[in-house]
């Protein structure tokens, strides 16, 4: 049974979302800084349907409760066409593995529907976690940047790791992480997932949060 669904950002979820964010501030930590406010929020919804920016909400299939959110932020479709994938989860969902079911279709939707060729994520180094489901869905690193984003007041080193739209052919949503790895060397069998709100791609374990993903 699929336990998360995926939805554009709206209005209607603008309370939910704001109480969400306080109460995961501890969680979110150094790591991301996401809308606290009624005009953060609003600003976030504007951005969210601009052609540089396809974001979704992951909501829990059993309680319709938001568990978490994944974007993917400046989307570029000139000789690069490219993007930055950030994502985080919200209190009580963190650690359930919802945001492991819901990252994947997301890169399916962006190599897919989008039409992009590669992913980015900035992840800082301390954050073990995310780094685990980056590199179990095929992302290798590529570089490590100083002072690479600003969070909470300071600039931060994060580690940068890409993806590429013919690496992402090769992982199936329901393969243990090494298996993973295994066919992204080996295997040139397309994903066709698409992104809908009553969508969701399994995964295995869970990132605590990404720094890249900006709000």
């Amino acid at each position: 049974m699929r336990r998360v669904r995926l939805e554009r950002p709206s209005l209607r979820r603008e309370q939910a979302f704001l109480a969400a964010a306080r109460r995961s501030r501890k969680l979110h930590g150094v790591f991301v800084e996401v809308p606290a406010s009624a005009e953060q929020y609003a600003a976030y919804l504007c951005r969210q349907w601009r052609p540089t920016q396809a974001s979704f909400f992951v909501v829990d299939a059993r309680s319709d409760e938001l568990a978490g959110v994944v974007n993917v932020n400046d989307i570029v479709l000139d000789a690069r066409w490219s993007g930055s994938l950030g994502y985080y989860a919200f209190e009580p969902y963190a650690g359930r593995g919802l945001m492991r079911e819901a990252v994947p279709l997301v890169i399916a939707h962006a190599f897919g529907a989008l039409k992009l060729r590669r992913l980015e994520a900035s992840i800082q180094p301390s954050n073990t976690r995310s780094i685990a489901l980056v590199e179990s869905l095929g992302f290798t690193l590529e570089a490590t940047s100083p002072r690479c984003l600003k969070i909470r007041g300071r600039w931060r080193e994060h580690q940068r790791w890409a993806l590429r739209a013919e690496d992402w052919r090769g992982v199936s949503a329901g393969s243990r992480p090494a298996e993973r790895r295994r066919q992204v060397q080996t295997s040139s069998t397309a994903s066709t997932a698409d992104v809908s709100t009553s969508s969701a791609a399994a995964a295995a374990e869970r990132p605590r949060v990404n720094a890249a993903s900006r709000s």
